[in-house]
Parts: structure tokens; C-alpha cells; sequence
């Protein structure tokens, strides 16, 4: 995924060629690695998957998310900044648990873009490009599918388990996954392709309300924990309650 961000970066690929080539490295991951989905873990009741079928989700929700990441990358530290709370979130959680070594993963990467943002923050002096972004959405996604089957498998008196799984790593991941709903949902009512680019992103309508660039990102990183305490206060409760609430937020956060 490196490679092929950075194939991207020196000569840009169309958007479809960037997302074929992806296919390689997620195959690799989801083949050799054996994580994929097997049910809908609570969601929809207890629905189990073919394994055929498992693969084939994971896979489709693996790219989703990597390019749903990468095209929050619109912004000096936004990237930077969301994937850091992400990261953070996801290596305390893993410690928590004793899976130390997706803890390590999450927290070096989550120290490496400390690092980062101290010469990304606007004015900035180096660019995370498509290099980064599809490496760190990459990690984002199979973290993400870690933390919704060992949370769903850990003993219901588990003190940091989450009854609802899909619906916490969803508030973990709200940045990027309504950001990209938004303006797919905005391009088709236009009839235009998902793949065009515009100005309709979420940190396009902040810098249209008067922020600058750092209030920008700021606001943005405000909403990600907002939406993280949503989660830790509601990590009792089902999936639908957890999801109608973020729905409703994220509604009007956008009609704002």
C-alpha cells in the first residue's frame, strides 16, 4: 500500500487504477492473515457468513475505509490529527485487553505522527501524500476489523468490552466514513461520479463558515471526540441506539 501511494504521489494514478492496485495488498492481508468477518456481530442478530462471503466484506469495507481516510487528507494536520486520535484510541483499548503487540503497532504509529504533525501543523513543511494516507488508512481499517471481532469474542463480564462492537468502531471512525458518505450522497444527487473531486467536503464547508485552518482542524477533531465519549457512555447500550444517535448528530452537523 506504501508503493502504491507512492506510484501515486511521483505519477498520479486515475482514481481507478489507485483502487485495483489496492486489491493486491488487502488480499494479501485478509488471505494471510485469516481476519475477516464472520457475522454481523449484533447488528442484525447473530447472522453468520460463508467464509467466501466473510473475505468478500472484509475486503469491500477494508478499501472503503482506507480511501474514506485518505480523502479526509484535504487540510495542513487534518490527516495527521484524526488518525492520531484513532490511533491512540485503538492502542489503549488493545493494551487494555493484553493484545500487546496490535498495541505496539497503533501506539508507533500514533507517536510517528506526533512527530509528523510538529512539521504538518500549518504553515507545514512536509506533506503525508497519498504515501501516508493509504498506509495509515490501511492500518485505521484492519485495526477497525480487530477491534469489532476480539470486542464481540471477549466474556460478556469483560470490563472493556463492547456489547456493540460495530457501532463504537463507527463512532471511532466518524470523521472519515461520514465525510465520504456526504459527498457521494452529494455527487450522485448531482448525477456526477463518486469519483470526481469538488469542494464538498467537511473541511471545505468549515474554511466556507470563516475558519481558518487550524480552527478547522480543530472543530474537525472536536467532533471525532465528541463522538468517542458518545461511545464510551453509550458502550452499554445495542448497536441501533448507538448508531440512530450518531445519525442524528451527524445530520446536524451537516445541516449546520
Amino acid at each position: 500500500m506504501f508503493i502504491i501511494g507512492m506510484r501515486d504521489d511521483i505519477l498520479a494514478l486515475s482514481p481507478k487504477q489507485k483502487l485495483y492496485s489496492q486489491f493486491l495488498p488487502v488480499l494479501v492481508l485478509v488471505l494471510l492473515d485469516r481476519t475477516f468477518l464472520h457475522s454481523t456481530y449484533g447488528l442484525i442478530g447473530d447472522v453468520q457468513f460463508p467464509e467466501w462471503a466473510g473475505m468478500a466484506m472484509t475486503i469491500f469495507v477494508i478499501l472503503i475505509l482506507t480511501n474514506a481516510y485518505n480523502l479526509i487528507d484535504g487540510l495542513d494536520g487534518l490527516a495527521g490529527t484524526i488518525g492520531l486520535i484513532i490511533l491512540t484510541c485503538y492502542g489503549t483499548w488493545f493494551f487494555l485487553i493484553g493484545d500487546l503487540t496490535l498495541s505496539y503497532i497503533a501506539c508507533c504509529f500514533a507517536g510517528a505522527l506526533v512527530a509528523f504533525l510538529y512539521f504538518n501543523w500549518q504553515p507545514s513543511r512536509i506533506f503525508m501524500g497519498d504515501t501516508g494516507a493509504l498506509m495509515i488508512g490501511l492500518l485505521i481499517s484492519y485495526l477497525s476489523i480487530k477491534f469489532i471481532i476480539t470486542s464481540y469474542q471477549l466474556p460478556e463480564q469483560h470490563p472493556y468490552r463492547f456489547p456493540a462492537p460495530v457501532a463504537t468502531a463507527i463512532c471511532i471512525l466518524i470523521i472519515p466514513i461520514f465525510d465520504t458518505l456526504r459527498v457521494i450522497i452529494l455527487r450522485l444527487r448531482k448525477l456526477q461520479s463518486p469519483f470526481k473531486a469538488d469542494r464538498n467536503h467537511l473541511h471545505h464547508q468549515f474554511i466556507k463558515l470563516g475558519f481558518s485552518h487550524r480552527k478547522s482542524v480543530l472543530s474537525i477533531a472536536g467532533i471525532n471526540l465528541l463522538f468517542l465519549a458518545l461511545a464510551l457512555l453509550l458502550h452499554s447500550q445495542g448497536n441501533w441506539l448507538i448508531l440512530g444517535i450518531a445519525l442524528i448528530v451527524c445530520l446536524g452537523i451537516n445541516f449546520y
